[in-house]
């Protein structure tokens, strides 16, 4: 079943979540709010990245109140992160957020919840519950044994019951682990039960290349079983690296079009140029064109025409020498040094 296509359609700052609509790529700046030029300018490359939702961390009144100046220098919708000061959730709305993030549990009295759940309604303002599995309840550790995903799941319907009892459902789930697959059966076991959209994400996966890894598992299970309306792929490092990560995750599943794919084998003896610079050299040549076809770049000519014969362009290294391949046929031979500058031509004049 296709859970996405059923969820509550969410607007967030213009940007559509649920009901079938795209599944939207969202991350989170690691500067400190209240430095809006760091801000905004961590923003706008993660904007033109391809990143569509942005989460900042409120932890202070001075970063809710730069909300505002963050606001009206950016294109896409800015989510305030709280913990434990209701005040802070507040002050970030009326300073322009565009959706909020809590744990109802971790904000104290009941009344503050209302309180929030007060201006959010005012404003129609979604509310992200957000549960990670390093924040359950020792009552539901206690009753499962520890942290396990039928808990996970029941603190998150909880934390959503809280809301709608307070006459809301602008609502937004996410729940996360950093244990993979018990993050997977978590999402098996909210998606049937929860009609409100989902954000998916392998929480503390790690640095970029184990994140990548657990990310692209965790939320490839996820996301093909038809379950996530937005994403984030959680990495301790740039958080542009999120965003190419994200795209290439959906882009694999079928979820997203647009942008280069690129192929290339993995070398062998046969081997007579430095492909591996080629291919880091290719794939930066490629993030520059807007184009969805599929380029090859391969480390010799022999298996080269055959392996790319799937690709729109190819280019296939020899010894001193390389071939350029269209649509699976040989084009012409240029020399190793010219292989890249070909390649660039043939996307310059693609479709022309």
């Amino acid at each position: 079943m296709n859970y996405r296509d059923n969820t509550k359609v969410i607007n967030i700052g213009g940007v559509k979540i649920g009901g079938g609509n795209p599944v939207r790529i969202q991350s989170m700046t690691n500067t400190k709010t209240e430095d809006v030029k760091a801000t905004v300018e961590q923003i706008l490359r993660l904007e033109e990245a391809g990143c569509e939702l942005i989460r900042s961390t409120v932890p202070t009144s001075e970063a809710a109140k730069a909300f505002s100046e963050i606001k009206k220098q950016i294109h896409i919708p800015l989510i305030a992160d709280i913990h434990f000061d209701y005040k802070l959730a507040i002050e970030a709305m009326e300073n322009g957020a565009d959706k909020i993030r809590i744990n109802p549990g971790n904000i104290g009295r009941r009344e503050n919840v209302e309180a929030v759940v007060k201006v959010a309604k005012e404003r129609n303002i979604p509310i992200r519950v957000g549960v990670n599995s390093g924040s359950l309840e020792k009552p539901l550790l206690e009753k499962y044994g520890g942290v396990t995903a039928e808990g996970i799941v029941e603190s998150a319907l909880e934390k959503v019951g809280i809301i709608e009892d307070c006459g809301y459902d602008n609502i937004v789930v996410s729940i996360k682990s950093s244990d993979v697959m018990m993050c997977v059966r978590a999402h098996e076991l909210i998606a049937p039960k929860c009609s409100y959209p989902l954000h998916v994400g392998i929480t503390e996966s790690g640095t970029v290349r184990s994140g990548n890894i657990k990310s692209a598992v965790g939320l490839g299970i996820i996301l093909n079983m038809g379950i996530g309306d937005t994403i984030r792929v959680s990495l301790t490092g740039d958080p542009v690296e999120e965003i190419i990560s994200a795209k290439r995750i959906l882009k694999t599943l079928n979820l997203r079009k647009g942008g280069i794919e690129i192929v290339s084998c993995p070398t062998c003896g046969r081997t007579n140029i430095d492909l591996i610079s080629l291919a880091e050299e290719t794939e930066k040549l490629v993030a520059g064109y807007d184009l969805d076809i599929k380029v090859a770049c391969m480390g010799c000519v022999v298996n080269g025409p055959g392996e790319a014969k799937e690709a729109d362009i190819g280019i296939a290294g020899g010894k001193g020498e390389g071939i350029l391949i269209r649509k699976g046929e040989i084009v012409k031979k240029v020399r190793e040094d010219e292989l890249l500058s070909t390649l660039k031509y043939e996307l310059d004049n693609w479709g022309k």
